[in-house]
């Protein structure tokens, strides 16, 4: 009589062994998933569990739950962002309306994902680690060129320090956008009329570049004589 049992076993495929390179890609797209999910304040504990690995293999691979976080952070933040837009706002051949446009219409597809905006909402409301460094990459790598750009189409060149209600305009700009096409409808759940029409979506954020770019001239530097 065949033993059945010894059968199913001897067919069941034998499970690879995972190098390190795969291993630690295993814990860092499941550490993506699992804080999202969790939020940043969950044990370690927890996600080798949901991993189905020993606890001390994932300290092996990160020591301390803040390096998992940075980790974290590249993949879901840092890593979106394309040098190409940079070289776009770049572009003095391009006029200022449909270079913003073409940016944001780039920008926002790439990073309004749930996991990018749950694991910014929950360190935020935790150790604040990942909105400060997403929000020193912009200031870096974004605003002074969105702050140039205004200046431009305001008709000044000056390179000044952006004044508090440049900043203010911009960060109403860039917010409005991530609140409207991320925020709403990924972490509230909420929808809207138009989601889910690439025109309409399309109009919305020429929309609102149009009516930042309307008000541009009433708080930039004066332009030069």
């Amino acid at each position: 009589m065949v033993n059945t049992e010894e059968t199913r076993k001897d067919a069941a495929p034998a499970r690879r062994r995972l190098d390190a390179r795969e291993r630690e890609r295993q814990i860092i797209e499941g550490a993506v998933e699992f804080f999202a999910r969790r939020g940043l304040d969950a044990q370690m504990r927890e996600l080798a569990a949901e991993l189905g690995i020993a606890h001390t293999l994932l300290y092996h691979y990160f020591p301390t739950k803040r390096q998992l976080i940075e980790r974290v952070y590249e993949e879901t933040i840092a890593g979106r962002w394309d040098p190409k837009w940079e070289t776009l706002l770049d572009d003095p051949a391009i006029g200022v309306e449909d270079k913003l446009h073409a940016f944001y219409r780039e920008y926002l597809p790439a990073i309004l994902t749930p996991e990018w905006l749950r694991t910014l909402v929950h360190s935020g409301l935790s150790d604040g680690l990942i909105p400060t460094r997403y929000f020193a990459l912009v200031r870096e790598k974004l605003f002074p060129r969105l702050i140039r750009e205004s200046r431009r189409h305001a008709g000044s060149r000056s390179r000044a320090k952006a004044t508090p209600r440049e900043e203010a305009a911009l960060m109403g700009l860039h917010g409005a956008l991530i609140y409207q096409l991320g925020i709403w409808p990924l972490i509230y759940q909420q929808h809207f009329s138009g989601e889910g029409d690439p025109a309409l979506i399309d109009t919305f954020i020429r929309d609102r570049i149009r009516g930042y770019l309307a008000q541009v001239h009433e708080f930039v530097p004066a332009p030069r004589r």
